[in-house]
């Protein structure tokens, strides 16, 4: 038998924080739609209050160093999918201190380091003679290692190995040594640096993004959507969809697979989070049976917006990114009203966000919570506030 219960929501909710807080492995499940690295402090934030949130992170990132590795090997990109498991790591005593150690260090970018001197630490690195390594003991080393090595072994002569994340290599290494499949790296990653919390792409493809802007321009890969390694864009975006390859307009489909659908489903709470808006958060929900799996879960849906300037929101209006949400997901904003996928739009007590139409929010059938959110520093949010905000509603 299943039965609807209702109770007064408090936010924030004093009692049940701290319950969570004493007891996190005991806490409820807290489901995020996100990429890039916009939620890590939220998200090293909340391992102390539960160990059972859930990151869907997009492996569509076409720049940083994940780029090069894209390149080099038609691969999903790692990098938000490592730098978020790093942020749920554990950091205490219990954890894997040196592997976490190890797993976060970057080799050098300086110009003046030959790359002779990188490919030999990269060398040390995969025998297990580098400062790092030594310290890991077997078997947790050999893992490593056969990782590193099956990397080394198709690592292209010419790859460019300044400012490579060690993390980045042992994922790649590991995805070419398990059939060229991210999952079982991953789940062996999350074992080594003991993640508290679980982490996953929200589909193991090798997609680009590509965006439409007002003027019809097209605009292929990430990293020349998101305004932070390129120069911003100069017009709204009216159109974003998943892209084959950087080269030609190819719109491409992606399916849920079905461990990610019973993620969501059964996830305690689901939250739209701050990032950047199309790249990081809409990214993830262009993947085909997103919007029914959120339909299908009857826990509170919440949307927490951004704080300051996004680039990629020019010309979006919170108002328009809450209905773009809404059409994205069911095809038209008034369907929320009675098939919800958006409950509550979470925001600061104080803070502008622009035009807030309760009207129109109400006919969609999305609440609005004002809450402080925002801690000592102006136009950003207090992790410890969000995260005790967010858990309330559980």
């Amino acid at each position: 038998m299943t039965a609807k219960v209702s109770r007064r929501l408090v936010v924030p909710d004093s009692v049940r924080v701290h319950r969570y807080q004493n007891l996190p492995e005991l806490a409820p499940s807290v489901l995020f739609f996100s990429g890039g690295s916009a939620l890590n402090k939220i998200a090293r934030v909340l391992k102390a209050y539960t160990h059972h949130s859930i990151h869907l992170v997009t492996p569509f990132d076409s720049g940083g160093s994940s780029a090069k590795l894209r390149q080099a090997f038609n691969i999903p990109a790692v990098g938000d999918l490592r730098s978020r498991m790093m942020a749920l790591a554990d950091e205490t005593v219990l954890g894997q201190p040196d592997v976490f150690e190890l797993f976060s260090y970057r080799l050098p970018f300086d110009a003046t380091v030959a790359e002779l001197e990188l490919e030999q630490e990269l060398a040390a690195l995969s025998v297990g003679e580098h400062p790092l390594m030594q310290p890991i003991l077997a078997p947790m080393k050999t893992l490593i290692t056969t990782q590193l090595i099956r990397l080394c072994s198709e690592l292209p002569k010419d790859f460019d190995l300044r400012g490579a994340s060690v993390g980045n290599l042992i994922i790649a290494g590991g995805y070419l040594g398990h059939g060229q499949l991210l999952d079982p790296i991953i789940f062996l990653f999350s074992r080594l640096v003991k993640t508290l919390g679980q982490v996953t792409t929200i589909v193991d493809e090798t997609h680009h993004l590509g965006a439409r802007l007002e003027s019809n321009e097209v605009v292929l890969g990430q990293h020349q959507i998101t305004g932070k390694e390129t120069v911003p864009l100069a017009q709204p975006i009216k159109e974003i969809w998943l892209n084959q390859g950087l080269d030609e307009r190819l719109p491409v489909s992606a399916t849920l697979p079905e461990d990610r659908k019973q993620l969501i489903e059964q996830a305690d709470l689901i939250c739209f989070p701050p990032g950047s808006f199309f790249t990081s958060l809409v990214a993830n929900l262009l993947v085909d049976g997103v919007s029914h799996a959120i339909l299908n879960n009857p826990n509170p849906k919440i949307y927490l917006p951004n704080l300051g300037v996004d680039p990629e929101q020019l010309g979006w209006s919170l108002m328009d990114r809450v209905e773009y949400l809404l059409t994205l997901l069911l095809g038209d904003a008034e369907r929320n009203a009675t098939e919800p996928v958006l409950n509550w739009l979470l925001i600061d007590e104080h803070y502008d966000y622009g035009e807030i139409d309760l009207e129109r929010l109400t006919k969609w059938g999305v609440g609005v919570v004002k809450t402080p959110l925002i801690g000592i520093k102006p136009h950003q949010y207090s992790e410890h506030l969000v995260v005790q905000a967010l858990l309330s509603f559980t």
